[in-house]
C-alpha cells in the first residue's frame, strides 16, 4: 500500500457518504460521520460512553467561522524530501532506515521564522494553522519529557532486531534545540491565529507500538492485533514479507499507551490554549479502552479542543475529506475542513510548477464553504524551514482575494435545502441571520446573470463586493432575478479582484 492507494480509497468512499443534507442546519441531524469515516474502526463503539461530551457548541460556531487554514507537515523527512511526508520509509531498504533514523542528528533548519510564518498566513487571510507535531515516523518536533525505550536495529547482525534505547527522539536532541510548536504557538496567540496539532497514534520508531497500522515492525499475532483493513494493509505494504519480532509484552503495551496519553497531554499543558488536536491513523481493539481513556483526559485538560475523528471515531468532533472536496453537503452532525496539497504532496515540494495556482486555491475554497466546510491548505517548508516563493506568493495572492471577498467565506453559513449552487459557476453562501445571501461566481457572466434560488426582498440592495455601485435588478416569474452588470466592468482591469466575484444579495429567501 503507498498513501495514495489509501487516501484514494478514503475520497471515494467520502464522496459515496455524501447526501444533499446541511450538517448544521437539518432538524433531522445524522448522530455521527458518514459510514466511511468509521471504517477502519469498527471496534469503536458507535454511541460514546456515558458522560462523555464533545466539544461545546461554541467551539463548533468558533470552527465553522473559520473556513480557511493551512496545513503543515514538515518533519525530518524533508531533509531527504524522497515523497509523501514519512511514508516512503515503508519501502526503504534496511540500511536507508538505519541513516533516516538518525537523520535528527543532522536537523538544523537555520531558515525557521516562527513570526515570519505566521504573519505569511495572516496575509494569506488563514485563521487557523495546523502543525505536525509528530508524524507516524516517531520523531517528535515539540520537547517532549517521555523516553523511547526500544527501537529497531535494522543493519544488526542476522537482520533487524529489536534494541533498548533511552532518548526522546525529539527536536531538542537536535543541532536545532528548539521547541518548534511552542515558537509556533506564541506566535499564533499573538495574532489571535487558530491552532490545530496533528500527532499520529502510531509510531515506527518507537518498537513499543509494534505491529499498529501499518508498523514497519509485525509480530506472530499481527492478524489478531489489527483490524481486517489493517491487515490487509500490511500485507499489500510488505509484499507478504513484513519483518517479524517478538509480539509486546503487556508491560510494553501499557508503557506505549503511556507515552501516547503523555505526549498528548503536554500538548494541551504546555502551550496555552489549543483549538485543535490533529490526530491521525488508529490503534487496535485491544488497546481501544485505554485510549479512550486518553480522550477523557484530554477533554478534562481544556474542555474546548476540537478533536479530529481518526482513530477515535464518534468521540471526535470534526472530520476531514482529504484531497478532495465532497460532491455535496455532507449529512451529519461533525463539522468539516478538507485538505488538499497546494503542491503534489503534504509535504515540501521543490518544484515551483506543481503548485496549483491562486486561482485553485480561491475556487476550492468557493466550493468547499457553499457546501459547508472549510479548506487547509497543504503546503511543507524545506528542510531549511523556509516556504516555497512560488507557494508564498500564490497564498498571499488568495489573502488579497479574500481582502476583497472575505465577507462572503468567513462566519458564513450553507444555504438550507442542497441550494448550494446554480450550474458549475455560481456558489452560495449566506450570514448567520439568513438576511444576505452572497453569489460567488467563479466565471464573470458578462452583462447580465439569472439566479432562480434568490429573490432579493423589495426595493432592496445588490451589489458586488469591493465595488460601490448598486447593481440593477429585476425578478421574472420564469428566469428568476435577473442582474445587470455595467459595461465599466467588462473589462477585467475595472473589477475589484481576480478568479471569483461576489453578489452580495439582501434576500427574503436566504
Amino acid at each position: 500500500m503507498n498513501r495514495r492507494e489509501f487516501l484514494a480509497t478514503t475520497a471515494a468512499a467520502v464522496s459515496s457518504a455524501c447526501t444533499s443534507r446541511p450538517f448544521a442546519q437539518t432538524p433531522e441531524r445524522v448522530h455521527g460521520f458518514p459510514e466511511s469515516q468509521l471504517q477502519d474502526t469498527p471496534y469503536i463503539e458507535t454511541t460514546p460512553i456515558a458522560g462523555y461530551q464533545t466539544a461545546p457548541a461554541s467551539a463548533y460556531e468558533a470552527f465553522q467561522d473559520m473556513k480557511f487554514g493551512i496545513r503543515i507537515h514538515w518533519g525530518i523527512y524533508s531533509i531527504w524530501s524522497r515523497g509523501p511526508e514519512s511514508w516512503p520509509f515503508l519501502e526503504m531498504s534496511f540500511d536507508d532506515r538505519q541513516r533516516y533514523n538518525d537523520l535528527y542528528k543532522t536537523w538544523n533548519p537555520v531558515g525557521f521564522d516562527a513570526d515570519r510564518w505566521m504573519d505569511t498566513f495572516a496575509e494569506s487571510g488563514m485563521k487557523m494553522f495546523a502543525f505536525t507535531s509528530k508524524h507516524h515516523e516517531g520523531f517528535s518536533m515539540f520537547d517532549t519529557r517521555t523516553r523511547v525505550k526500544n527501537r529497531a536495529n535494522w543493519t544488526a547482525a542476522g537482520g533487524p532486531k529489536i534494541e533498548s534505547c533511552d532518548l526522546a527522539y525529539s527536536i531538542m536532541e537536535t543541532p536545532f534545540k528548539r521547541d518548534v510548536v511552542k515558537e509556533l504557538c506564541d506566535a499564533a496567540h499573538k495574532r489571535d491565529i487558530k491552532i490545530d496539532l496533528y500527532f499520529s497514534h502510531p509510531d515506527w520508531y518507537d518498537a513499543d507500538f509494534r505491529p499498529y497500522v501499518v508498523h514497519p515492525l509485525q509480530v506472530q499475532s499481527s492478524r489478531k492485533l489489527l483490524a481486517p483493513v489493517d491487515w490487509e494493509r500490511t500485507q499489500r505494504t510488505y509484499h507478504g514479507n513484513p519483518v517479524i519480532v517478538p509480539n509486546p509484552s503487556d508491560a510494553e503495551v501499557v508503557r506505549m499507551m503511556r507515552r501516547h496519553r503523555d505526549q498528548l497531554t503536554e500538548m494541551l499543558s504546555n502551550y496555552g490554549r489549543i483549538d485543535m488536536i490533529c490526530l491521525d491513523m488508529w490503534l487496535g481493539a485491544k488497546v481501544w479502552p485505554e485510549l479512550r481513556a486518553t480522550v477523557m483526559k484530554l477533554r478534562e485538560l481544556q474542555p474546548d479542543v476540537m478533536l479530529r475523528n481518526r482513530g477515535i471515531g464518534n468521540y471526535g468532533d470534526y472530520f476531514t475529506p482529504e484531497r478532495a472536496v465532497p460532491e455535496s453537503m455532507i449529512g451529519s452532525d461533525k463539522p468539516w475542513f478538507a485538505i488538499n496539497p497546494l503542491g503534489t504532496d503534504f509535504s515540501y515540494d521543490p518544484n515551483a510548477a506543481n503548485y496549483k495556482g491562486t486561482g485553485w486555491i480561491v475556487r476550492t475554497l468557493v466550493d468547499t464553504v457553499a457546501k459547508g466546510g472549510g479548506l487547509m491548505v497543504g503546503v511543507g517548508p524545506s528542510a531549511l524551514g523556509e516556504f516555497h516563493p512560488e507557494a508564498i506568493r500564490q497564498m498571499k495572492e488568495a489573502g488579497a482575494w479574500l481582502k476583497v471577498n472575505g465577507e462572503a467565506i468567513y462566519a458564513t453559513r450553507p444555504r438550507d435545502g442542497g441550494r448550494w449552487a446554480e450550474g458549475d459557476k455560481v456558489r452560495f453562501t449566506r450570514s448567520k441571520d439568513r438576511r444576505t445571501v452572497f453569489a460567488i461566481l467563479t466565471e464573470w457572466p458578462g452583462t447580465e446573470l439569472a439566479i432562480k434560488s434568490v429573490r432579493p426582498r423589495e426595493r432592496s440592495r445588490v451589489s458586488l463586493l469591493g465595488s460601490d455601485a448598486a447593481l440593477e435588478w429585476r425578478f421574472d416569474s420564469s428566469r428568476g432575478t435577473i442582474i445587470s452588470l455595467p459595461e465599466k466592468l467588462q473589462s477585467a482591469a475595472n473589477r475589484p479582484c481576480d478568479h471569483a466575484w461576489t453578489l452580495k444579495i439582501e434576500a427574503e429567501n436566504g
